[in-house]
């Protein structure tokens, strides 16, 4: 059969307009099964492709590029926002092999010699992490970080190293804070972890195992954790606990919610378990740190009590004792099992055997609730307790006094 020139002129046209069709269907990423007349048939259209942008048939890296940046994920985003802020520290200690025992520089010589090999120092290097509270150079971190620093070292996300000073540590909180000479940079945004639920969204951002700038995330896994759940039972801290992963470095970096908000300072991991790690929530960071900024120190109201979460078996066990002569009405609470002589709790009247229920007007139902709401309560001002004493309830109002390094009770 002979075909005109005219016809095989058109027939190649359809067979071009064929390939270009099928060509972008495919770029489109359609699902070709999906039947449109079918409401519960979509097209499998790939999301990033839905934004409104013009791409040739072959895009090339630089569009791609730029498409994708412009559209990045929440987690990029809350990376992005906070990332400049974060900083990495390095410490460097002296320390002398030298046990506490041993003779005095010139008694060393008299009896051994000068050519006698004497203790020698050696320098001992850390790495951790931070980030800027304030544009002038006020850092965030934690108190094991820079433990004995003799030279702290700060590096920005740019490249740009300065000279850190310690302004002050809390060791109780972990809280240190590190100030640098410097004007206009760029500063975390601090969020709440008041309201924080298992299963939200966790990001840490640090520089684990000497790797600067990594992002790693993860959920919220609990929150209220307390230090003796935690490990780590002389800190006075309620522990957010995240499965993001926390390695050796990340330690005083932040963890953000998925807007990019710091809400806690990573802490510590549990080195007998894998995806366990925790942070300090940031409305305690940023309390000690503003103490430290102000004073170098932090205080912590004391009361002088040891308590215990009163539950039936405690209560059968303490009826069961016939030493304890304690009146108890009732089998919950939190029971003051011991007070400090000459205490803050002592001078107010608060007697061993009362059953605690509310402290400032706030319901408190565990030894953990107790400690976090004296915690919150400031140095010197009246704190009104609500105790059980024999049926009866009655409210004591108590000083709080600045704990001192040797005070082991709340």
């Amino acid at each position: 059969m002979n075909v005109s020139g005219r016809q095989l002129t058109v027939y190649v046209l359809l067979l071009s307009l064929g390939g270009v069709i099928g060509g972008l269907v495919s770029r489109q990423g359609w699902d070709l099964t999906s039947n449109p007349s079918n409401p519960e048939s979509s097209l499998n259209l790939d999301p990033v492709i839905l934004q409104p942008t013009q791409w040739h048939v072959n895009p090339s890296p630089e569009e791609i590029d730029s498409h994708l940046n412009s559209s990045p994920n929440f987690i990029a985003r809350a990376a992005e926002r906070v990332g400049p802020a974060v900083v990495r520290i390095d410490a460097t200690r002296r320390i002398s092999s030298r046990s506490p025992n041993s003779l005095p520089d010139h008694l060393f010589r008299r009896f051994f010699g000068e050519e006698s090999p004497r203790p020698t120092e050696r320098t001992e290097r850390g790495t951790g992490s931070g980030f800027i509270l304030a544009p002038d150079g006020q850092i965030l971190t934690n108190a094991h970080v820079v433990e004995g620093a003799d030279v702290v070292e700060v590096t920005l996300r740019d490249g740009r190293k300065f000279d850190g000073q310690v302004m002050g540590r809390d060791a109780l909180t972990d809280v240190a804070v590190v100030k640098i000479e410097a004007v206009g940079l760029p500063t975390a945004t601090l969020g709440s972890s008041d309201n924080l639920v298992a299963g939200q969204w966790a990001i840490a951002i640090g520089n684990p195992l000497g790797l600067d700038n990594t992002v790693t995330v993860g959920i919220i896994s609990a929150t209220g954790r307390s230090s003796a759940q935690v490990g780590i039972s002389d800190k006075r801290v309620r522990f957010v606990q995240t499965d993001a992963a926390i390695n050796p470095g990340n330690s005083g970096g932040p963890l953000l919610n998925d807007r990019g908000e710091v809400i806690g300072v990573n802490t510590a991991i549990r080195a007998n378990a894998q995806g366990l790690g925790f942070a300090i929530p940031i409305e305690t960071a940023q309390r000690i740190a503003e103490q430290l900024f102000a004073t170098g120190k932090a205080q912590h109201p004391f009361l002088g009590v040891e308590m215990l979460d009163l539950t039936a078996e405690i209560l059968a066990e303490i009826e069961r004792n016939p030493q304890v002569n304690l009146n108890l009405t009732q089998d919950h609470g939190v029971l003051v099992r011991q007070v400090r002589p000459n205490s803050p709790a002592a001078r107010s009247g608060i007697r061993v055997g009362d059953i605690i229920t509310r402290i400032d007007g706030q319901i408190v139902d565990t030894a953990l609730d107790v400690q976090a709401a004296v915690e919150r309560s400031q140095v010197g001002q009246r704190l009104p307790i609500e105790v059980l004493r024999d049926g009866e309830l009655l409210t004591i109002p108590v000083r709080p006094e600045a704990m001192s390094e040797h005070d082991s009770f709340g």
